[in-house]
């Protein structure tokens, strides 16, 4: 994994630049610690940081490959999974390599099959191709948009980058933030291609940009499409159950340490168990999972949560047999601020899950002192229908993002009113998410004749594989990139995400249950009560001394003067950090949260807000 960035522009010498691509480059550091390198033309600057997995020594970029009508270069970000079979079938079209590196079989594809080599990539990727031959920029990512990738176009310069602050060095660049991108950050709605930042664009998952002198060119070479589905019960789990094991083999391929993280889920626990029997008599796949001190005394059941994770990830991992590790966090270390602005700083963006981003940061930070590249069970919910309020009848047929007013995790309203009155007019977040829902609707593949009940099931499996899942999916790509780990997401396979989603509703809650389907694929390799464990979403602190060192820094904002405190409604703020801890309810907190994750992000990120 690592990070890629550069600047185009057809109209000007850039040969004399290299300050600009290298301190572009230099933002990314966190993403690539193992190396970095830049190369110029007189009208390309590509930069690269190299977290460095699959042939270690070999896997150098930006990568050239020199034709005779001049030099083929790659800066890539991800891994193919079926970079082998592609090595091997052009190797016997008559193309030779030089490492093993799936880099160089990525940059040959290009010269084999130019910008088509896309739709023939297994895996997670964002990757651009400067190609001298005609003075042409290639951006590419992948189907899911697990890897970020990011571009603007400033007069006819282009400049991209994996984050948006590798564009921000750029001289060029504002960092403009205006009413939408504040309505985009606070709705929990992923609208595709949008990026917060004025300007800035997102590379649509699943798509290629072309940009050369005749401008820009973006062509689409995945996305859903619905389709009759055609086995039954048995077929579908086995199907499903052999895809997993495909896919789980070939995301065990590194050079580097592996391993998973296992929080006792359905989904996690799974990966599990086909990762460490893939591996059986080889090695002792290493487990990790977040817990908190004092936890298991403190713990109380909610309407989300019935058990603590820490019992469940112990008995996955007694029975398949990994090394596992409990990795257990105190409040003051996930309250620490010096967290919270490595969190922002990583994210680049105002607001976040609170509590749960800055455990998931530590709990990063712990796993890569011992591995490099984990497995997760991230986006099985999205594809096999585990969140609960897809089981809600009202939920289910509501005309809005099924997550946005049926649950206080993610609601965009949750929290909302520690923030200034005209701050919470001015955005006007419910016709902003409404019509984004719109938007998707129109868009969502339809199938002929589907039964009504169906056709809305399909729908809602769209809206959290195409606006949901990104959220999570940047999330764990940012958080995980900022202490240099690479996290792969088996259940994004697009093969397996395709056969999923034209599974009909009946089908995979043919048991009555969330995820039936991915269930009966784990008969026989998980213990019996994580086979029947309800969903349960990342856990959340309990400890009051977590909300206290809260309510701290909050006063200590506030009396500093901080610019944060122009977009609050003070008194209410005041009231929250001076209330007694077991007076402020959850939805409370959560506001604190969001306030002390906007006055990071100012520090940090140094917006310039455009509000009216």
């Amino acid at each position: 994994m690592c990070g890629i960035t550069g600047w185009v522009d057809h109209n000007r010498d850039l040969s004399s630049e290299r300050a600009v691509i290298e301190a572009m480059t230099r933002t990314m550091s966190c993403r690539g610690p193992d190396a970095d390198g830049t190369w110029a033309t007189p009208h390309a600057l590509l930069g690269h940081r190299r977290l460095a997995v699959i042939d270690i020594d070999g896997g150098t970029q930006p990568m050239i490959a020199a034709t005779p009508d001049g030099p083929v270069v790659i800066t890539y970000s991800g891994e193919v999974y079926n970079y082998r079979e592609l090595r091997a079938e052009l190797e016997r079209a008559g193309f030779s390599f030089r490492t093993g590196s799936d880099t160089e079989v990525v940059l040959t594809a290009y010269l084999a099959w130019g910008d088509r080599l896309a739709e023939r990539l297994n895996g997670m990727f964002a990757f651009a191709v400067w190609d001298q031959r005609d003075e042409r920029l290639l951006l590419v990512r992948d189907r899911l948009g697990v890897k970020p990738l990011y571009y603007q176009s400033i007069g006819p310069s282009l400049l991209f980058g994996s984050e948006p602050k590798a564009i921000h060095a750029h001289p060029y660049a504002d960092r403009v933030v205006g009413l939408d991108g504040l309505r985009e950050a606070f709705s929990w709605v992923r609208t595709p291609g949008h990026a917060v930042w004025a300007g800035l664009r997102e590379v649509l998952p699943g798509t290629v940009v072309i940009f050369n002198r005749a401008g820009t060119q973006v062509r689409r070479y995945w996305s859903l499409t619905a389709a009759e589905h055609a086995d039954d019960r048995d077929r579908s789990v086995a199907a499903i159950r052999e895809l997993l094991e495909d896919i789980v083999d070939r995301q065990l391929v590194t050079d580097v340490p592996r391993c998973a993280l296992l929080s006792g889920g359905l989904d996690s626990s799974l990966i599990t168990a086909l990762a460490q029997r893939r591996l059986a008599g080889r090695e002792r796949l290493n487990t990790f999972a977040v817990d908190f001190v004092g936890h298991r005394d403190l713990f109380t059941p909610d309407p989300f949560r019935d058990q603590p994770d820490a019992p469940f990830a112990e008995l996955v991992a007694g029975h398949a047999g990994t090394a596992h590790h409990n990795v257990a966090l105190d409040p003051k270390s996930i309250a620490d601020p010096d967290v919270r602005r490595a969190v922002v700083r990583a994210k680049d963006l105002p607001v976040g899950f609170g509590d749960a981003d800055n455990s998931l940061y530590l709990l990063f930070r712990a796993v890569r002192e011992r591995s490099t590249v984990a497995l997760s069970g991230e986006s099985a919910d999205e594809v096999f229908g585990g969140y609960r309020w897809m089981h809600d009848s009202v939920a289910q047929r509501a005309d809005v993002f099924p997550w946005v007013d049926h649950t206080h995790v993610t609601s965009p309203y949750t929290g909302l009113d520690v923030f200034d009155p005209g701050l919470r007019e001015a955005l006007d977040l419910t016709p902003y998410i409404a019509a984004r829902y719109a938007e998707a609707v129109a868009e969502a593949p339809v199938l002929a004749g589907e039964d009504p009940f169906e056709a809305r099931m399909r729908l809602v499996s769209y809206l959290h594989l195409t606006r949901y899942l990104r959220i999570l999916l940047d999330r764990k790509d940012r958080l995980s990139m900022a202490v240099g780990l690479e996290v792969r997401v088996p259940f994004c396979d697009h093969r397996l995400v395709e056969y999923a989603f034209n599974t009909p509703w009946a089908l995979k809650t043919f048991d009555g249950r969330e995820k039936s389907l991915l269930r009966a694929a784990g008969a026989g390799l998980l213990p019996e009560p994580t086979l029947a464990r309800r969903k349960a979403p990342y856990p959340s602190t309990r400890d009051p001394q977590y909300l206290v060192e809260l309510q701290s820094q909050v006063r200590d904002l506030l009396a500093a003067g901080h610019p944060a405190a122009d977009l609050a409604d003070r008194d209410r703020l005041r009231a929250l950090a001076n209330a007694e801890p077991a007076a402020v309810n959850s939805a409370d907190r959560t506001g604190v949260e969001r306030w002390l994750d906007l006055a990071a992000w100012i520090d940090e990120c140094r917006p310039v807000l455009r509000l009216s």
